[in-house]
């Protein structure tokens, strides 16, 4: 403890030395201590350093005084509060001295402390007593107006401290205000405009009060108008409130407003540029209340984006027509004639141009009115002579062509509604406009506006692939003007690049033909370009080139000879030069893949050395992955390229990769191996196709379910082409694929490439592996379990499973399939079968019965029917699901007596009504024709059944039914709606879900004119009525969001009407001693609370988030179950329309505060503090998902309660936890895919 003081001590005497680089060298020793987070002072020592540094501060020389302002910061953690008081009184008295170099040092030393001091919610009152002193004195000083740049500082130190500590300066607001106010009438502009950023940070914090206040002086003055100068100011002022705190001026836009568009009427440039950015800034932040005003907005951007008094742009028509040689000089003189240095109404026409992109960016829902109105101006304002205006209107354009991109994602590419393509017709009328203001551009000389022109371009052609077919004579010059311009920067070669890389891929290889003999030499140019960016670039566009100058697919005119000689020796040099970047060279060799696959049989004597440097490049580490797709790319070409010279070599190499961890290496390897073996099969030893075999059983396993589908995949193409090979090894492989069958996990995909597998195996012919060994093998583990001794107990996926399979062998090997059926029909027969067996023989009878014909077999429907008693409840529905399948295979003769059954036998209605399912569900509708009536008129009879499960059945096959003849059944359920029963009405509703799916059908049309009658059940006064309305509209709103977006402004009412709790539904129930309250509409508005978040996914641009948040807001109160619900809904919220809910954080923050910090009570159950625990887990997710929202750390709400978050050591533990998962969620995915 002492050698640190009297270190500091010893420290202390050099600062006091005559040498001034003693004092630099001691000062800095200082810092250094000062850093450590060990050192202690004592009390003494304190005041020392206090006092040295102060007096440092007032050095002569420069790097002393800088090095001791920078000690500032680290010592305000370490010394006591009333010395931080005394650094604060003396930098405050400072900051007024008259000498200039104290006051600037002073005034970095006070913003050093500032940002050095703990955030007030640590509980220091250090902080606030710090800031209220320094308050008092900057106020002070900005109020004497004697000297500007005292002034200029105090303004500059106190936004500082208002925007970090805003909060904690609260008792001093309305001094502060009172002071900033006349600073906005200040003759110097410097004053009002830092006066102006130090009110924005004030409005984040101050209460609602002093911000009303602050509102009404602004709104007096603008009224006032005393001088331009001054509005100019008041004008700007409100667009910087509204940047900083947008949810707070939303209340007083209906007068603002419009005193700002009587502005834009004045002359005067500056005014009018104000006014547009303040527009441009309600739009961003306010966008509800500005919402009645965007017509006149738009019209005031329309009229001054053209505004342009001193230019006269009439002369360009006449000048398109006598274009001469010189035309280029000729308009250069008349630029100068016009040039005004005074003339500011380009700044007018920016500031127009920046608000039109604001209005376009979140007005999703006014495309058409842009494409009418807005998008000719903006075509026509292309030529616009300013070049930083010029940008602003293209990138205005930029944000209007993203708008119209359709929402790409899944739900809505399986959803082709007609509602996008009016946009996207509109548009397609205005490219040629669109070239025709562009085209000239290209070649002007000014870089930033040809980057801007192709920018533009790239995405046109991204939105609407195809667009510029016709034009692309028009745009070759461009293009190879910027590509060849020696004066071009390289960014401008990488967009030209970039931007015909786009045009290659999204039109069709016709349309460029004529103009390959331009575009190519370019383009190899920049291959060989010393910038490596421009050089993976130009890779990236030979490759596509490739494609298009000779299309393998279809049969094609062009000659693609003459080009391969310029094509390949610049690829060539890239391939083989080892030392250059990683991209480059992997876009080499994806080039030369392409220039093989496409143009291979022209390049006679080069190939045989061109694919031994890919045997080079798959010994590489870096490089193999890239390779071995290049490869399977080549293997794949029709030109049938010659691979002998490699395959030795390489079939080893590809080999080893099976062994290697990187599971991308493991499947490209296995793609590329499929396909040699397909097409190179005659060249192909044994042993290299034994080296490869050895690798693949231990590929084989549940652990990654995709590795083992190539795997059994490529094993199939094995089993067709080398049935020798297969049998040497099948043992290995046959009990890791069969592991694999006996897995819970199996199905889809990789169920079928062991199908495919098996049946190929048995196709060999090779004795080992016959079909009833492979049986034997498959159905061993299901015997051998009814045994006692046996240990191993299938999953219920497993046996469905292994029915497929069995299934799928007795088709492949006809001969023995009446065996096999005996077989389990006796095994059902058998009183000594266990149940597994029983379920089994059922499944797989099913399996086989669905595409055999089993009518032959006369006593099947008896032991179905007697199976349907049985104790085992697994029995009777494998019994059920085998009845319809075998009924699939043959309808005339099953059918009609499933349909007798059902209506004799109550008792087993349900599983009969199960079988029926599977009938509509597995049958082609021709088949199900004759007997529609029939199955519909039964299934009436049974939709008011009391037994919900029932109901559900027969609202299932109900809806499927539908599907066979739409228009005629369809209004049949419609009229249903109208009967008395609540059950009938769920049962039809209900139907309606089970004839959405996600992929479009005949039914959609009708689906969409009568879903709003369906949907008015949502109103029923039956509760379960309306909640399985809400599952109706929810499964609508998720599968097929077409049908339901016209709509909503109908059906939103009520599906929010059920979000409320209703205290009529609440009843309370005696359980012995205890009183436990049940609440009847929990479900209800669980189901309501759930098409919420399904709106927010498929229908957000049509919902009014405002109202949609205060329902959100009241979920966050409510059950367990529906917070859950509206934390994730939270979640999502933030990052879709972020400033929607940074205008509700404070009401928003208020229930996550509550569950964060709620206690169970100390005897409850375990369950209780499980389902605590994950409230708490959810709410903080919640938190985490608004932390990431820009600029909402300047919500004093916010601040306090993560600061909270901070201080509380149970909820920052959890708080770090939730940031560790989502933190890793993406690196996971991102090393899965490498």
């Amino acid at each position: 403890m002492c050698s640190a003081s009297f270190h500091i001590a010893g420290l202390l005497e050099k600062m006091a030395s005559s040498d001034k680089d003693f004092r630099f060298m001691a000062t800095n020793d200082l810092m250094m201590e000062l850093q450590k987070d060990s050192i202690k002072l004592d009390e003494d020592s304190e005041k020392k350093v206090v006092k040295m540094l102060l007096k440092l501060l007032e050095d002569k020389n420069g790097e002393v005084q800088n090095l001791a302002v920078k000690c500032l910061g680290p010592l305000v953690g370490k010394v006591k509060e009333y010395q931080v008081e005394t650094i604060v009184d003396t930098l405050c008295t400072n900051m007024l001295s008259d000498k200039e170099q104290l006051r600037d040092i002073s005034s970095i030393g006070l913003k050093t402390v500032i940002s050095e001091l703990p955030p007030a919610a640590t509980g220091s009152t250090m902080t606030a007593n710090v800031c209220k002193k320094i308050t008092a004195q900057l106020t002070g000083a900005i109020g004497k107006q004697e000297d500007i740049s005292v002034q200029l500082e105090a303004l500059d130190i106190l936004s500082d401290m208002l925007s970090r500590l805003g909060g904690t300066l609260y008792s001093f607001h309305s001094s502060i205000l009172s002071c900033l106010l006349p600073q906005l009438t200040s003759p110097r502009l410097a004053v009002r405009k830092r006066a102006i950023v130090a009110l924005g940070h004030l409005v984040l914090t101050c209460s609602g009060n002093i911000f009303s206040e602050l509102t009404e002086h602004l709104l007096a003055e603008l009224k006032k108008n005393e001088s331009t100068s001054t509005t100019r100011t008041y004008i700007q002022c409100i667009a910087g409130i509204s940047r900083q705190a947008g949810h707070r001026i939303g209340e007083h836009l209906e007068k603002i407003i419009p005193l700002i568009v009587q502005y834009c009427n004045v002359e005067d440039d500056e005014l009018r540029e104000y006014c547009f950015q303040a527009f441009e800034s309600f739009v961003r932040r306010c966008p509800k209340e500005i919402d009645p005003h965007i017509p006149s907005v738009m019209g005031l951007c329309l009229k001054y984006i053209t505004f342009d008094p001193n230019y006269n742009y009439d002369n360009e028509e006449e000048e398109e027509r006598m274009e001469t040689e010189n035309g280029e000089d000729e308009e250069q003189e008349s630029d100068d004639e016009y040039s005004d240095d005074d003339d500011i109404s380009w700044k007018v026409r920016r500031a127009a141009a920046k608000c039109l992109e604001a209005i376009v960016s979140s007005r999703h829902d006014l495309l058409q009115d842009f494409y009418k109105t807005l998008s000719p101006v903006l075509i026509s304002r292309f030529k616009e002579r300013e070049e930083n205006v010029k940008a602003d209107i293209f990138s205005a354009y930029i944000a209007l062509l993203k708008q119209t991109l359709p929402t790409q994602s899944w739900r809505h590419a399986s959803d082709a509604s007609g509602k996008d393509d009016v946009p996207l017709t509109m548009l397609q009328n205005q490219v040629p406009n669109i070239v025709k203001a562009l085209h000239k551009q290209l070649k002007e000389k000014s870089i930033k506006s040809r980057q801007g022109c192709f920018s533009l371009l790239t995405e046109l052609a991204s939105v609407l692939p195809g667009c510029l077919a016709d034009h692309i004579p028009a745009l070759v010059p461009g293009i190879v003007f910027s590509l060849a311009d020696k004066s071009s920067s390289s960014n401008m070669r990488i967009d030209t690049l970039s931007f015909l890389h786009v045009l290659l891929c999204n039109h069709q290889p016709e349309v460029f033909h004529p103009h390959i003999k331009s575009l190519l030499p370019p383009v190899v140019a920049c291959i060989g370009d010393s910038f490596y960016k421009i050089t993976s670039e130009a890779l990236l566009v030979t490759q596509q080139l490739v494609k298009v100058i000779r299309p393998l697919g279809k049969s094609c005119t062009f000659d693609a000879k003459p080009y391969v000689k310029d094509l390949f020796p610049g690829t060539l040099k890239r391939l083989k030069a080892a030392d250059i970047d990683q991209e480059v060279k992997e876009r080499a060799i994806s080039c030369m893949g392409q220039i093989i696959y496409n143009l291979g049989d022209h390049l006679s004597t080069d190939l045989q050395p061109t694919l031994k440097i890919f045997l080079e490049r798959l010994k590489n580490e870096i490089t193999r992955l890239t390779t071995v797709k290049a490869l399977t790319l080549i293997a794949s070409s029709p030109l049938k390229i010659d691979l002998r010279p490699i395959l030795g070599d390489g079939f080893p190499i590809l080999a080893s990769f099976l062994r290697k961890n990187q599971r991308a290496l493991k499947l490209s390897t296995l793609t590329a191996l499929d396909i040699l073996v397909k097409n190179y099969s005659d060249s192909l030893k044994p042993a290299m196709i034994e080296s490869v075999l050895m690798e693949l059983p231990a590929l084989i396993n549940e652990n990654d379910m995709h590795v083992s589908q190539v795997a059994v995949t490529f094993l199939t193409t094995l089993a067709k082409v080398y049935p020798s090979c297969i049998s040497k090894i099948s043992g290995s492989i046959l009990t890791e694929i069969l592991q694999l069958v006996h897995s819970p996990l199996l199905q889809g995909g990789a169920l079928n490439a062991i199908i495919d597998f098996f049946q190929a195996l048995v196709l060999t012919k090779t004795a080992a592996m016959g079909c009833s060994e492979l049986m034997k093998q498959l159905t061993a583990p299901i015997y051998s379990s009814g045994s006692a001794g046996a240990s191993v107990t299938l999953h219920k996926q497993a046996y469905y499973s292994v029915a497929k399979c069995v299934a799928a062998l007795s088709s492949a090997c006809p001969k023995e399939a009446p065996g096999i059926l005996n077989q389990f029909i006796q095994d059902v027969k058998s009183p000594k079968s266990s149940s597994a067996v029983k379920v089994l023989a059922f499944l797989s009878l099913a399996e086989m019965g669905r595409t055999m014909n089993l009518s032959a077999q006369k006593e099947l429907k008896t032991v179905i029917l007697e199976a349907f008693t049985s104790p085992s409840e697994e029995v009777k529905s494998a019994a059920s699901y085998a009845l319809g399948n075998i009924s699939v295979g043959n309808l005339k003769e099953y059918l009609p007596f499933m349909l007798k059954e059902i209506g004799s036998q109550p008792k087993r209605q349900y599983l009969l009504l199960h079988s029926l399912k599977e009938v509509i569900s597995s049958s082609p509708a021709d088949g199900l024709k004759p007997y529609v009536e029939d199955i519909w008129a039964l299934l009436f009879k049974h939709c008011e059944c009391t037994e919900e499960g029932t109901r559900n059945v027969v609202a299932e096959c109900l809806g499927k039914l539908t599907l066979v003849n739409p228009s005629e059944l369809l209004p049949r359920l419609k009229k249903q709606l109208s009967s008395g029963s609540p059950h009938a009405r769920s049962t039809v509703v209900t139907a309606v879900k089970f004839t959405i799916a996600d992929q479009p059908q005949p039914i959609d049309a009708l689906l969409k004119s009568c879903i709003g009658d369906f949907l008015k059940t949502l109103e029923d006064s039956d509760l379960n009525v309306r909640r399985v309305a809400l599952a109706m509209f929810n499964s609508a709103a998720h599968n097929k969001p077409s049908l339901i977006r016209e709509l909503l402004n109908a059906v939103l009412p009520s599906l929010y009407s059920e979000t409320k709790v209703r205290r009529e539904l609440i009843r309370e129930v005696e359980m012995g001693p205890f009183k436990h309250t049940v609440d009847d509409g929990l479900d209800v508005r669980k189901a309501a609370f759930e098409c919420m978040y399904t709106l927010l996914e498929s229908c957000l641009d049509r919902l009014d988030i405002y109202e949609y948040l205060n329902h959100v807001e009241d979920g966050l109160k409510d059950h367990y179950d529906i917070r859950m619900l509206t934390f994730i809904m939270l979640a999502r919220l933030s990052t879709l329309c972020p400033n929607a809910v940074l205008q509700r954080l404070e009401r928003l923050i208020e229930p996550l505060r509550a569950t964060c910090s709620t206690k169970v009570k100390a005897g409850s159950v375990k369950q209780e503090f499980e389902k605590q625990d994950e409230l708490k887990r959810s709410a903080m997710r919640a938190v985490a998902a608004l932390l990431t929202i820009p600029e909402v750390e300047k919500s004093p709400a916010m601040a306090e309660f993560s600061s909270q978050i901070r201080s509380n050591p149970e909820m920052a533990s959890l708080f770090e936890s939730i940031q560790k998962d989502s933190a890793s969620l993406p690196t996971t995915e991102s090393m899965d895919t490498s």
